[in-house]
């Protein structure tokens, strides 16, 4: 799919690759069913962007394979039980994989590059939520107590560290995870 310089191709695969199998990690370790559930989905669209953005991944799938796999990605996001508009998020990410499979297709319908239009609305919401989600990736500290100036409101010492267990659980690995693929789709737009 991805048709910019071949290393840009490789770049991808490694963010949507290593991310995907960090989220299938996430999913196979999560806290509840809840939070599982979507880090499954979205290791299933990290991997299938990885696949898709290997260079000259046109000529060794055709595109009726992505259409397939993210059409069915899609069907499973919009049956998760997650916020609605964490849900709409996964449905729209894999849609707009649905329509990069069809655009890889050629000329049935829409040509190479597909609709300009639609590229452009795809292209604004991703780079919307990227915005969006960035800002919850760096965490929230409590602000720091001046000198002397006596104990943290809610009683007795400074807050002590996360363990590495409670951070990786974090939602901002989460907010991490989508805002990289995120990114990945946008790249992945811009390249048609």
């Amino acid at each position: 799919m991805h048709e910019g310089p071949v290393v840009v191709g490789w770049l991808l695969v490694a963010l949507c690759g290593s991310t995907g199998l960090y989220c299938l990690y996430r999913a196979a370790t999560g806290p509840g069913r809840g939070a599982r559930r979507p880090a499954g989905v979205e290791g299933a669209m990290g991997l299938g962007m990885a696949v898709m953005a290997v260079p000259g991944a046109g000529a060794a799938a055709p595109g009726q394979a992505y259409v397939v796999f993210f059409g069915v990605l899609a069907g499973c996001s919009a049956l998760l039980r997650a916020r609605p508009a964490h849900r709409a998020h996964h449905v729209v990410e894999a849609l707009a994989m649905v329509y990069m499979g069809l655009a890889m297709l050629g000329p049935a319908g829409h040509g190479a590059g597909g609709v300009p239009v639609l590229t452009g609305v795809l292209l604004a919401y991703f780079a919307l939520y990227a915005l969006r989600t960035g800002a919850l990736v760096v965490p929230v500290l409590p602000a720091p107590v001046a000198a002397g100036a006596g104990p943290v409101a809610g009683g007795g010492a400074e807050p002590a560290e996360r363990s590495p267990e409670v951070a990786e659980r974090s939602p901002e690995v989460a907010a991490g995870c989508r805002l990289a693929l995120s990114l990945g789709m946008l790249v992945m737009l811009v390249s048609m």
